[in-house]
């Protein structure tokens, strides 16, 4: 019996993450014009869930360099140029602090719900 509940668990655990990895998003948040941009409106927040990422799209012709030192998401993107993309999974619910090390103005919080 106490085999049977256990497998029994094991699916249902399983399952559960099956679900959650399913219902994942991928987000597209542009750099431009030396902002973080999303459908051409200047965006300073933004909210995903737990599993979701974002990609972070470099429409300007300089480089950009997107990084946090946030306790939710640590990450250095390092610098790329126009028309290539970097793409951050965000695992952990809480807020994100991204900035970019090369134009101290841009600045985004990302909320990450469960």
């Amino acid at each position: 019996m106490c085999r049977v509940n256990f497998a029994k668990s094991c699916l249902f655990l399983a399952a559960i993450s099956m679900s959650s990895m399913l219902s994942a998003e991928e987000h597209t948040i542009e750099q431009k014009d030396k902002a973080f941009v999303l459908s051409d409106q200047k965006i300073e927040t933004f909210t995903v869930n737990v599993g979701d990422s974002i990609s972070f799209k470099n429409q300007d012709p300089w480089f950009h360099n997107i990084f946090s030192l946030s306790d939710i998401s640590t990450f250095d993107l390092g610098s790329y140029p126009k028309g290539e993309f970097r793409t951050v999974k965000f695992e952990t619910p809480g807020e994100a602090e991204i900035e970019c090390a090369i134009h101290p103005q841009m600045y985004l919080v990302v909320e990450v719900k469960e």
